[in-house]
């Protein structure tokens, strides 16, 4: 179970790194690349995005990420096939991270299944609430899986105890209101919501939307259990190359 693994994982690190990668941006063996870089580097779980025409949750970095690996004509077999591949050989938790629209069209319950099969160990819907996952939740649940649901600075102290009865592995928590990549301001603000999110929930906490630098991490620590890093690194995967990830990473010292 990620709670579990994530639990451990914290007896020896202050705070634990979770990367996002596109699926098939640039492409499927950069994206090998980009993956054996980061684990090799320290990394500790990492989201695999499925590509989606509508990414809803995510920035103009993201996006594009997106948009352009869908141009290359990926498909969601060769996402699973990918995400197979990469299970099997490196020893981190992955997760698929895709909108429902993908899950609706394979099957929930064939997803699910697959999912299992292939050892990803869970996943990140963005636009499916609790309250309208039953199927998902139940094929979830059937396999072992891990559901991983958001808290956001607009949900209500009783919202967030609702999602946290549904979801297991751990919460993501949204740093800010708005899309991935943009500009978050690690202040007394966000303290105020991380308290809150905190409150809401006994599941560990990795907080996203703006994670950047080392100083993002830093201010993370003793206040959330996983720093999510997103658009930082395609960013950098499109001004320096594949190769810049494994240095980055290293710096983050988490």
């Amino acid at each position: 179970m990620i709670e579990a693994y994530i639990r451990t994982q914290r007896e020896k690190k202050e705070i634990l790194l979770m990367t996002h990668i596109v699926i098939g941006y640039p492409s499927l063996e950069a994206s090998f690349r980009i993956v054996r870089e980061m684990v090799e580097a320290g990394v500790d779980l990492m989201e695999l995005q499925i590509p989606f025409s509508e990414p809803m949750a995510d920035g103009p970095v993201i996006l594009r990420a997106n948009q352009d690996a869908l141009a290359g004509g990926i498909t969601v077999r060769e996402c699973i096939d990918f995400a197979a591949r990469v299970s099997a050989e490196f020893p981190i938790p992955f997760l698929f991270m895709t909108y429902y629209n993908i899950l609706h069209k394979f099957g929930v319950d064939s997803f699910a299944d697959t999912m299992a099969r292939i050892g990803v160990r869970g996943a990140i819907v963005p636009d499916l609430p609790p309250e309208e996952g039953g199927e998902y939740l139940a094929a979830m649940q059937r396999n072992n899986l891990s559901p991983i649901f958001i808290f956001a600075p607009n949900s209500s102290d009783a919202r967030m105890r609702m999602i946290s009865g549904h979801g297991s592995g751990f919460i993501y928590c949204v740093a800010r209101k708005g899309v991935t990549g943009q500009k978050t301001d690690f202040s007394t603000d966000l303290d105020a919501s991380l308290a809150r999110y905190r409150n809401a929930t006994t599941l560990p906490l990795a907080v996203g939307f703006g994670v950047k630098d080392r100083a993002d991490i830093d201010f993370l620590k003793g206040k959330a259990d996983i720093a999510v890093i997103g658009s930082q690194t395609i960013r950098l995967v499109d001004e320096q190359g594949v190769e810049a990830v494994g240095d980055f990473i290293r710096g983050l010292s988490c």
